[in-house]
């Protein structure tokens, strides 16, 4: 049953990524400003493409130049009795699978109300990571047909 959790959160996960729209990093300035704008210390698809995946969490903290973005815990409304924290990490600048890492935190409720650490599925990370892979590449095709 505890795998089952993971796999409904993984699929919460993806329903999540499918709903994002895909122009939610377009920008209408011209060259001019594209080349004032600042600059962030990570892979900047993989920054939106986290922010994007993660969209229906509560962030605790996000940090563009070290490239962390911290989630709040999240309950799904369908499964009150656990809840997720998610932290990913950007490890370069180059869009590529090796430079992401995540983590996925759970707790169910416990007997006497509070809440108890419980094992997640591994698939569970690797689906959210292959969520915001996936959200990443989908942003960089994007912004290479508005250059093209």
């Amino acid at each position: 049953m505890a795998a089952m959790r993971g796999v409904s959160m993984a699929a919460l996960l993806l329903a999540a990524v499918a709903a994002a729209p895909l122009g939610a990093c377009a920008s209408g300035g011209g060259k001019k400003a594209q080349a004032q704008a600042p600059t962030i210390g990570v892979n900047a698809y993989l920054w939106r493409a986290t922010l994007d995946t993660l969209s229906f969490m509560p962030l605790q903290s996000a940090d563009p130049w070290g490239g962390t973005v911290i989630s709040d815990w999240y309950a799904n409304p369908e499964s009150p009795n656990e809840r997720f924290k998610v932290t990913v990490y950007i490890l370069d600048t180059r869009l590529r699978a090796d430079g992401l890492k995540v983590t996925v935190n759970k707790q169910v409720a416990g007997p006497a109300g509070g809440w108890v650490d419980a094992a997640t599925a591994a698939q569970t990370e690797i689906d959210l990571q292959n969520a915001i892979l996936t959200r990443a590449r989908q942003l960089r095709l994007s912004a290479a047909g508005e250059r093209g």
